[in-house]
């Protein structure tokens, strides 16, 4: 099973949201979210407030290219978009480190940057959320 809940706010720098290229960077990253086709999972890109958010949510029998196509536009936003933000929780019967099974990981995205962290909240899964 890969199962992943994620948010991330997009903005072309820390200080600004559009620092001039927001509309062409917004209009590649719609063309690419179209490209992902899950049978399990959705991708959307939302406009909340003026301001927009990419949503990742999915639950697959394996991780499979669903995770290929997940860490490929995570990728794309943190260097398209350095000034995003936001997290992926994820977890999979397959992962090996960190934290691997039976655990949440979240990826947590900021100034052009992601990094790998443990949960502290529903992990590990056995005691905390599953008997």
């Amino acid at each position: 099973m890969y199962e992943f809940h994620g948010w991330f706010g997009i903005a072309e720098s820390p200080e600004e949201a559009d620092a001039g290229t927001l509309d062409p960077g917004i209009a590649e990253l719609r063309q690419r979210i179209a490209g992902i086709d899950w049978t399990t999972g959705e991708v959307a890109l939302k406009v909340h407030n003026g301001e927009y958010f990419v949503l990742a949510n999915g639950l697959m029998n394996r991780r499979r290219d669903e995770a290929a196509d997940l860490d490929g536009l995570l990728h794309h936003i943190a260097t398209r978009f350095p000034g995003s933000w936001g997290l992926l929780y994820e977890r999979s019967s397959d992962m090996d480190e960190p934290p691997g099974q039976g655990a949440f990981r979240v990826r947590v995205m900021a100034r052009g940057e992601i990094q790998v962290r443990l949960d502290p909240f529903l992990s590990p899964v056995r005691r905390v959320i599953e008997d």
